[in-house]
C-alpha cells in the first residue's frame, strides 16, 4: 500500500512538472493548431511514456533488446527535465524584468510599440468622408503600402526569449554531463597515512573502482575504457568496490569481459553493491571469478603490510548474505593495519568498531546530477572524498558511471588510485 502511495505521488509530479514544461516551452510560445504546438503535445505524452518504459523495463523482464530502446531517449529526457525545468524556474525571475524592461522601451519609443500586433487594429481603416462639392472623379489609387512583419506582442517575445535560453540552458547542461560520462571516468589520486601501515608497505597503489553500473547504456566499450584507465595508472592491487552491473549475466557477462584484462602485482578485488543483488548477485560473484578477479564475500586476505578485507552489500540481508564484520575481520591481528572494501558508506560504525584504519566505497555517486548530492547527503556519512571517523578514515569515490541517466553534473566520475603512506617511512 505504502509503494502505491509513493508511486501515485511521484507519477502526479511527473504529469504537473511535465504541464509546466510544455506550458512554458509550447503553450506560451506558439500558436493554437500550429505544427510547432502539435510536435510539442506529441513530445509531451511521448518522452515520458519513455522515461517511465525505461525505468520498469529491466524490473519487469521484457528482453534486453526493449530494455536499450528504451534507455537513451527514457533516461536522457529524465536528466533534460531536470534540468530544463530548473533552468525555467530560474526563468521565472528574469520574467517579469524583462516585461518591466521592454515596457520601458515601449514608452520610450512609443513608434515602435504601435507595431506591436496589440496596437495594430487587423479592421481597415474606414474612408475618409468626401465632401458633396468634391468633383467625382475617380481616386488616384495609391500604391499597395509595404506591410511590416508583425512584431511579436511583448508577452510572446519574453516568453520565446526565456524559452530558448532556458532551452539552451538545460539541454546543454545535459549533453555536457552526457559527454562527461561517455568520455570515461579521470584519474584521481588520494595519499592517505596509515599508523599501522609498515614501512616495507609505505606507498602501495590502490586504484579503486565503483558504481561501473553495465546495462542496457553502458556495455562492453564503457567497460574497456574503464580497464584501459585502470592498466595505465599501474596500480599494486585493484579495489572494484561493488554495482558493478544492471542486468543479468545472461544480458551483460559479454560487456564484463574486458575486466579478465585488469593488470595489477596483486591482483583484483570485489565486492558486491546493492544492485548486484537486483541481478542475481550468486551468478555475478561467479562470473567476475572466472574473469580473474578475487570475490571478497565477508573475507580477508593478507597483503604484504595490511590486511584487506570484503563484506557483502546491506543489500543481502534480503537472501541472508548481508555483512558479517565479525567473519571477514573479527579473528584478525590488530597489530596489522586493515583496509576494508564495503560498497556503502553507511557501515562506517561497524568498520570503526572492528578497528579498520581506511574504508573504501562508493554507492552514492557523488549525487551524479545536481543538486542530488545535497539528498545524498541526507543518507551518507560521506558523498565524496576522504574523511575521518575516530581511528578509521573513509574515502569515497564518485565511481566509474552511472545509473539510469548517463549524465553527471557536478560530480564527475572516476577512478581513484589511494597512496597508502607509512608514518615510519
Amino acid at each position: 500500500m505504502g509503494f502505491a502511495l509513493v508511486a501515485v505521488a511521484v507519477l502526479a509530479l511527473l504529469a504537473a512538472v511535465h504541464r509546466y514544461v510544455w506550458r512554458r516551452f509550447v503553450g506560451d510560445t506558439t500558436k493554437a493548431g500550429s505544427p510547432l504546438r502539435r510536435a510539442g503535445t506529441v513530445a509531451a505524452y511521448v518522452l515520458p511514456l519513455l522515461s517511465v518504459g525505461a525505468l520498469v523495463s529491466g524490473r519487469t523482464g521484457a528482453p534486453f533488446w526493449l530494455q536499450q530502446v528504451l534507455a537513451w531517449p527514457g533516461y536522457l529526457w529524465l536528466a533534460a527535465l531536470l534540468y530544463l525545468t530548473l533552468a525555467l524556474l530560474a526563468g521565472e525571475l528574469v520574467r517579469p524584468l524583462l516585461r518591466r524592461l521592454l515596457a520601458r522601451r515601449a514608452a520610450a519609443f512609443p513608434e515602435e510599440a504601435a507595431r506591436e500586433p496589440e496596437a495594430v487594429s487587423a479592421e481597415p481603416a474606414p474612408a475618409a468622408h468626401t465632401s458633396a462639392l468634391t468633383t467625382a472623379a475617380p481616386p488616384t489609387p495609391a500604391p499597395p503600402a509595404a506591410t511590416p512583419a508583425a512584431a511579436p506582442s511583448r508577452r510572446l517575445f519574453v516568453a520565446r526569449a526565456v524559452g530558448g535560453a532556458a532551452a539552451v540552458a538545460g539541454l546543454g547542461t545535459t549533453g555536457y554531463g552526457a559527454y562527461g560520462v561517455l568520455r570515461g571516468p579521470r584519474v584521481k589520486r588520494v595519499t592517505v597515512p596509515l599508523a599501522r601501515l609498515p614501512r616495507s608497505a609505505h606507498g602501495f597503489r590502490i586504484a579503486v573502482v565503483s558504481d561501473i553500473h553495465l546495462g542496457p547504456v553502458l556495455g562492453r566499450a564503457h567497460t574497456q575504457r574503464i580497464v584501459d584507465t585502470v592498466n595505465r595508472t599501474q596500480p599494486d592491487l585493484i579495489a572494484v568496490v561493488g554495482d558493478l552491473v544492471d542486468g543479468s549475466v545472461a544480458d551483460l557477462g559479454r560487456a564484463a569481459e574486458p575486466l579478465a584484462r585488469l593488470r595489477s602485482r596483486h591482483g583484483a578485488f570485489f565486492v558486491t553493491g546493492n544492485h548486484e543483488y537486483y541481478s542475481g548477485a550468486a551468478e555475478w560473484v561467479d562470473h567476475v571469478r572466472e574473469l580473474g578477479l578475487h570475490p571478497l564475500e565477508n573475507a580477508r586476505v593478507e597483503i604484504d603490510g595490511f590486511d584487506l578485507a570484503g563484506v557483502n552489500d546491506i543489500a543481502g540481508e534480503s537472501e541472508g548474505q548481508g555483512p558479517d564484520f565479525g567473519r571477514a575481520l573479527g579473528d584478525r591481528d590488530r597489530h596489522r593495519a586493515a583496509v576494508l572494501m564495503a560498497h556503502q558508506p553507511v557501515v562506517i560504525d561497524e568498520a570503526v568498531e572492528h578497528g579498520v584504519d581506511l574504508q573504501l566505497s562508493g554507492h552514492t555517486h557523488g549525487g551524479q546530477l545536481w543538486p542530488g548530492n545535497y539528498i545524498a547527503e541526507l543518507s551518507n556519512p560521506t558523498v565524496a572524498g576522504l574523511e575521518r571517523y575516530g581511528d578509521t578514515q573513509l574515502y569515497v569515490t564518485r565511481g566509474a558511471g552511472a545509473w539510469g541517466p548517463p549524465v553527471r553534473v557536478g560530480a564527475p566520475s572516476d577512478i581513484t588510485v589511494v597512496e597508502l603512506a607509512s608514518r615510519r617511512a
